[in-house]
Order: structure tokens, then C-alpha cells, then sequence
């Protein structure tokens, strides 16, 4: 494993790489709005269920997949699309991923084609000498502190709290990674279900902070 390679890694998933992520909620802004998520222990619980049983799951299988020399990366995209819970997540997935790869492809080396958001990472991390679970734990990490950071702009949870969340949530991550390392493209799959309706409502909001 080169330190570059992690370095590289860090900064394509780093808060300040200009995908657009702050912009989303992946549905939680209507979940604190019906009340769902009140506080941190709630917020830990729903991004839990989210990661393990929901899109972040899905997520780390495909991008696993992904990284696989020879991975037809247009079919995971295809699969990526058919998994996304609505068409706020259909355009989450669709639009950061093609950020993602506009700017990777900007920084040099080869190209990455414009693809789902976990497929396009994937395929630029196939450059990088680290393994798919160190790639995907990283990748689950920046996702749900994305969503951590959201959520602090939605309800009283303060910075400190908010990261605490973050770290409480790092061996779900790298669990979860692990998992999606070994597991076949017919595993993918997961229901988030409370996550996923929340997602849908969001929808249907005339007023409201982020895009989904």
C-alpha cells in the first residue's frame, strides 16, 4: 500500500472535493422533520441502519465491484440506478457521481467515465495500489459524515456531538466495508425501509434546505 495512493484517496473523498455532497441529506431532512431523528442517539441509529441495511451498503458492494479488473462498471451503473430509492436519490447518486469523475478525470491520468457516485469511485480507485475494503471503509466514513454534517444544520447537535456520531459509526464502516470486500454483485441489496420512505416524502416538499 503507497501513502501517496491513501493521500489520494483522502482527498478525493475529503469534504472540500467538489462533488456537491452538502447540498444532499439522502432524506433526513424530512426524517428530523417528522421527528425521527432527535439527537445523536437517534441520529446513530439511523445512519446505522443506513449503512448496513440501506444505500450505504449497496454502495460498498458496488464499488468493490468496481475495482475489479475487467468489471463492466456501465452494468453497475445500471444497477446503481435501479437501486436508487426515488428520483432524489436516482439524481444524488447520478450527480455527485458525475462531479467525482469530471474532476478526477481534470486532475489527470486516466480518464473516469460519468457513472453512479460508489461505480465512479471505483473505478478511479482501481489506479490506487490499496484494497477494495480500506477503499470502501473510506468511502462509508466520508458518506455518513456528510450526512452527520447535514443533520447538524438541521437540529441541535453540536459539532462535538456531531463527530462523536462520526466515530461511533467508524467500525460500522470498516464492518460493513469488509463485508461488501468479499460479497458477490448478487448480494447487493439491503431495506433501509423507514431511510428510503423518508427519501420519497422529501420529494413531495415545497420548501426545504437540501435536494433530497
Amino acid at each position: 500500500m503507497r501513502h501517496a495512493d491513501l493521500l489520494t484517496l483522502a482527498q478525493w473523498l475529503s469534504p472540500s472535493f467538489p462533488v456537491g455532497g452538502f447540498a444532499w441529506s439522502h432524506g433526513l431532512e424530512s426524517a428530523i422533520a417528522a421527528n425521527e431523528v432527535r439527537g445523536p442517539d437517534d441520529l446513530f441509529a439511523w445512519l446505522d441502519g443506513v449503512l448496513r441495511h440501506g444505500s450505504g451498503r449497496v454502495d460498498a458492494v458496488l464499488l468493490c465491484a468496481a475495482m475489479a479488473p475487467g468489471a463492466d462498471a456501465v452494468a453497475l451503473h445500471a444497477e446503481a440506478e435501479a437501486r436508487a430509492a426515488g428520483s432524489e436519490r436516482w439524481a444524488e447518486t447520478l450527480a455527485q457521481g458525475g462531479a467525482f469523475a469530471r474532476t478526477v478525470s481534470a486532475l489527470g491520468g486516466e480518464a473516469v467515465p460519468e457513472l453512479a457516485m460508489p461505480v465512479a469511485v471505483g473505478v478511479a480507485a482501481r489506479r490506487l495500489d490499496l484494497p477494495p475494503g480500506l477503499v470502501a471503509a473510506q468511502y462509508l466514513q466520508a458518506f455518513a459524515g456528510n450526512l452527520v454534517l447535514a443533520s447538524v444544520r438541521l437540529i441541535p447537535l453540536g459539532q462535538t456531538d456531531g463527530q462523536a456520531v462520526v466515530a461511533r459509526l467508524s467500525r460500522v464502516c470498516e464492518a460493513v466495508a469488509q463485508e461488501a470486500a468479499v460479497s458477490r454483485l448478487e448480494d447487493v441489496g439491503g431495506a433501509a425501509v423507514l431511510s428510503d420512505l423518508a427519501a420519497m416524502d422529501h420529494e413531495t416538499k415545497d420548501v426545504r434546505l437540501f435536494r433530497s
